[in-house]
């Protein structure tokens, strides 16, 4: 996106807006963690796809019994012993129609010290349909489809981070330049005034000025020193901030110093009609897509509960082909030519009366949507007076900037005469302070005009979701979302 950012030497570094949030966006360690964030819910919509993977199952099992029985011809007890082994392998699934299969194959043998040993296989295929509730594609996908929507909607959450962060990035960097301009300002005023109360010093010696003058010059003096004191505060303030945002490792993070190189935008550009802005909110506001994402989660909840209110009604079909001999061998060669099989089927019903708890949840998913739906709609009207707010806050900054050009050059000349008016003595070394003062405001002015015009064009860049596209950041969730199910 930049190239890299100067390092001037170990403890300094120059760095232009580009740059600062390149290196954001490379070690920033919060958006590290949040890029971790749609990774994590897209596993979610994993372990949901899951339920309708087929599975493969084993049985083996052996048994013994011993015991004794009573004939009925002889009445005498006789011995009885028996050894079972019965193994049994298949494959099931879930599928999304409320279909559930399961195929099998089974092999038992059988041998006991009474009866000849027998073996049977068995191949068979049992089909459960849910008829009711439980039926249908739309029902048994919500788990998936809700689980899918979070995903997006964690894609349009990092969007929103990465969004808030860049801003941040940049409204610091231009604070910070600000900072910087305003101690060039101050210094320089300083030294103004600092000269003028020598000079005032000299002319009270020489006789031809007051002494009280030299208390106006000196007071100024002070001031300036006063207000230097704090914007150097204030510009540390903002360096650690940014060193803070833009987290270069090293063991020196906060011991480097900054050199803010990009320039001052000193011309405005034209804005496009509010209007314009609103449309673009409408499609790129990660809340809104969030927001929309949020309905769309409860639409799919009504499905679920809608179907909740259906009583179960579940059909069992269970169809086998079975082949009987001596061995495991010969049983599964009797299963081609054999004549032996089982069918069964059964329809089993099931109501609770009443259904207490399925209206109920069926109640709270339609009021949930209905939430969703004012949410959103008070949201779009939050958004769309946000953009208007920003696009009143651009076009002001960039009316500021021409405006406090022409009050600095009346400022100037306005000292200029009171300081003529005093070297002739028609004028006090207050008004002249006063007039340096009102110089000074004037300047500081319209600094802070340029910065709080670029930042107004960034507020009003994150009003309308632009801002990562502007800058060629390219992050997830750019465009509105599209469900497929809702086509």
């Amino acid at each position: 996106m930049a190239s890299r950012a100067r390092t001037g030497g170990r403890n300094s570094l120059d760095l232009s807006v580009e740059q600062a949030v390149a290196l954001a966006l490379e070690h920033n360690p919060s958006l590290t963690a949040q890029r971790l964030q749609p990774l994590i819910t897209g596993t979610f919509a994993a372990v949901e796809r899951a339920v309708f993977d087929p599975s493969v199952f084993a049985r083996v099992e052996t048994s013994r019994e011993v015991a004794q029985r009573v004939s009925e011809d002889i009445q005498q007890n006789f011995d009885v012993r028996s050894d079972d082994e019965l193994a049994r392998v298949g494959v099931r699934q879930t599928l999304p129609t409320g279909t559930e299969l399961e195929l099998s194959l089974e092999q038992d043998l059988s041998t006991s010290n009474r009866s000849p040993q027998q073996a049977g296989t068995r191949l068979g295929l049992t089909l459960t349909q849910a008829l009711l509730r439980g039926f249908g594609i739309r029902s048994n996908l919500v788990a998936l489809r809700q689980a899918r929507t979070d995903t997006l909607a964690s894609a349009y959450e990092l969007r929103g981070f990465v969004t808030a962060l860049v801003a941040d990035v940049e409204t610091t960097y231009w604070d910070y330049l600000g900072a910087r301009r305003r101690i060039d300002i101050l210094q320089n005023a300083l030294a103004v005034a600092e000269q003028q109360s020598r000079e005032a010093r000299l002319r009270i010696e020489a006789g031809t000025v007051a002494r009280v003058e030299q208390a106006a010059f000196a007071a100024e003096a002070a001031r300036r020193q006063q207000d230097l004191i704090d914007g150097r505060a204030e510009a540390e303030r903002l360096r650690i901030r940014l060193l803070q945002l833009i987290s270069i490792p090293g063991e020196i993070r906060y011991q480097r110093a900054l050199t803010p190189t990009t320039d001052v935008v000193t011309d405005a550009a034209p804005l496009d009609a509010p209007a314009d802005y609103v449309a673009l909110a409408e499609r790129r506001r990660p809340e809104l897509n969030q927001a929309r994402l949020d309905v769309a989660r409860n639409e799919l909840e009504v499905v679920a509960t809608r179907n909740g209110l259906l009583p179960r009604l579940d059909l069992f079909v269970t169809l086998g082909q079975t082949g009987f001999a001596r061995n495991y061998g010969g049983a599964y060669d009797e299963l081609d030519g054999g004549d032996t099989y089982d069918l069964s089927g059964a329809l089993e019903f099931e109501y609770p009366l009443g259904n207490r708890a399925g209206r109920a949840l069926d109640r709270g998913a339609r009021a949930g949507v209905r939430q969703a739906e004012a949410s959103l709609d008070n949201l779009e009207r939050v958004i769309d007076a946000e953009v208007r707010y920003a696009v009143i806050e651009a076009e002001r900054a960039a009316a500021q900037i021409e405006a406090t050009a022409a009050t600095v050059r009346l400022q100037q000349e306005t000292l200029d005469a009171e300081q003529a008016r005093f070297d002739v003595g028609r004028s006090t070394g207050l008004l002249v302070a006063q007039a340096q003062r009102d110089l000074l405001s004037a300047r500081l002015d319209r600094i802070n005009a340029f910065i709080a015009y670029r930042q107004a064009l960034i507020d009003l860049h994150v009003a309308n979701g632009s801002l990562l596209t502007r800058r060629l950041i390219d992050a997830p969730g750019e465009q509105p979302p599209t469900l497929s199910w809702q086509n």
